[in-house]
């Protein structure tokens, strides 16, 4: 995972509520198995209307995506996190995320960062009125920055620390390579273990 520390970048205006991950990934495009290749179908639906935001050339390589409250709502398919980490996407922000999704993000290392929503109404308007505005999503300091915004968010300790490390769940595991293999080898053999290689 790729360590989350500052990241400054442009942003897109997705000004839409409860964006569902069937919007976001449709299922006819879960027919892969690695976690890879989701990116292109991104809104794939949506792009077919060509006044949709992403297809807006002034907002091609944005990094950071404002939106509507409750985003990521519907299944729990982790696909949709992986094509917008895919895209190039590092933060969504929005006044409120689905929990899965919420979670699906934070172990990817894309950063789901909840503001309020009169925040965030001036950030789609800053943003959708200026392509070029450059918004800072601060991980260290715990803040948004950008257009006259200075807003702090809330992230807890334990999953700020892992995403400034870049630590994904199996990271976290690696960390105790040692420990696990000292484990292992005081183990009774009358124990299964795995077939060493």
């Amino acid at each position: 995972m790729q360590p989350f520390r500052i990241h400054t970048g442009h942003a897109v205006p997705l000004d839409r509520s409860d964006v569902d991950t069937d919007q976001i990934v449709a299922a006819s495009a879960l027919r892969r198995i690695e976690r890879t290749g989701f990116g292109r179908f991104l809104f794939a639906d949506w792009r077919r209307d060509p006044s949709f935001v992403l297809n807006d050339p002034r907002f091609a390589g944005a990094t950071i995506m404002i939106t509507g409250p409750n985003f990521g709502c519907g299944s729990s398919r982790e696909h949709a996190v992986w094509a917008l980490e895919e895209a190039g996407f590092r933060a969504v922000v929005a006044p409120s995320f689905a929990d899965i999704f919420r979670n699906n993000c934070l172990k990817v290392g894309l950063l789901p960062v909840v503001l309020p929503e009169p925040v965030i109404r001036t950030l789609l308007d800053a943003v959708a009125a200026d392509a070029m505005l450059e918004i800072t999503v601060d991980l260290e300091g715990r803040r948004v920055r950008g257009q006259g915004v200075d807003e702090p968010f809330a992230i807890d300790d334990f999953t700020r620390w892992r995403l400034l490390e870049g630590l994904d769940d199996i990271g976290l595991t690696l960390r105790h390579t040692d420990e696990i293999s000292a484990f292992e080898r005081t183990r009774p053999p009358r124990l299964p273990s795995l077939p060493r290689r």
